[in-house]
């Protein structure tokens, strides 16, 4: 995984959501075929946008109890987070350029 990408655990959501930066949060599960897809976009988006947010990968199955809060029903969910609360969400497969608009147009 990219030095820019931190793993998301029960222990360290909450502040990482609430940090000074936004936290874009992509929601997936190792069996995920779409998920698998996304993972080396991500580690682009999270290069590129380095500066400006904070990448991050929570996998479904390891915090069931923050996906459920969540109510992520579908995999894979990018989700942005800005202040600790939810600003913007995505779900399926996107392209970098598409993720990088999202992000730039929610922050």
């Amino acid at each position: 995984m990219s030095n820019n990408i931190v793993e998301i655990t029960d222990e360290n959501f909450e502040r990482l959501i609430s940090g000074d930066k936004p936290a874009l949060i992509d929601f997936w599960a190792a069996w995920c075929g779409p998920c698998q897809m996304l993972k080396p976009v991500i580690e682009e988006v999270a290069e590129e946008l380095k500066d400006k947010v904070i990448t991050a990968k929570l996998n479904v199955d390891e915090c069931e109890r923050i996906a459920l809060q969540y109510n992520v029903m579908s995999i894979p969910t990018l989700v942005l987070f800005v202040n600790g609360a939810e600003k913007a969400r995505r779900v399926g497969y996107s392209p970098k350029t598409a993720i990088i608009d999202f992000v730039n147009q929610n922050v």
